[in-house]
């Protein structure tokens, strides 16, 4: 059997230590590391390929606040990749949900803020029409999707460098699963992107 045919499809984007860590154990919200593989050709032509079929962004408030807080610079920048500023238009341009138990308002445009379990997000989004659901690094809402097995398509870069330790994306206990891979493709630096999609 294979993924579902109709409906939209959950894709989740995270990139990933060698050690299979999302962050680095002194700092979490230091992403320096990942900086050298992101500018790679792989790289860009993953979120590319991810964001081209979506039209929705789901995040988490912290994600949100940061993706949200630099993207948008990247429109018009001198020197931008042009796939940099594609997706940055794509991002500021698209329907965003933000989920958050904090935020009564949004301070950014086209978004919907959200105080509800992920799963149940999720399932909303999926009986409404659009193209794909597109969860862009936030480790904590692609956990909880992990968990209860609501994701379609599970993308990964991962990056060949060790961070020794720090938090992980794929925790003991989650559902057993089959999945198959959709694409894959290595480049600079030897960073790997490499696409999953749940078989059902």
């Amino acid at each position: 059997m294979t993924q579902q045919s109709s409906g939209r499809r959950v894709v989740t984007n995270m990139a990933l230590s060698l050690d299979g860590h999302y962050a680095a154990p002194d700092n979490p919200l230091d992403m320096s590391w990942v900086m050298p593989y992101a500018v790679t050709d792989v790289a860009r032509d993953h979120l590319t390929s991810l964001h081209r079929t979506a039209t929705t962004a789901l995040l988490g408030r912290v994600n949100a606040e940061g993706f949200l807080g630099f993207w948008p610079t990247v429109i018009g920048m001198e020197g931008a990749d042009p796939r940099d500023e594609a997706f940055a238009k794509w991002l500021v341009g698209t329907d965003k949900v933000v989920l958050s138990s904090t935020l009564d308002e949004a301070p950014w445009d086209r978004t919907t803020i959200v105080n509800k379990p992920t799963g149940e997000v999720v399932t909303d989004l999926k009986a409404t029409d659009g193209g794909d659901v597109l969860v862009l690094s936030s480790a904590s809402v692609i956990k909880a999707l992990l968990a209860a097995d609501k994701i379609d398509r599970l993308a990964l870069t991962v990056f060949p460098v060790f961070l020794g330790g720090g938090p992980r994306l794929f925790e003991d206990g989650l559902p057993a699963g089959k999945w198959t891979l959709a694409s894959q493709a290595a480049g600079e630096h030897g960073t790997l992107a490499l696409v999953y999609d749940r078989l059902r």
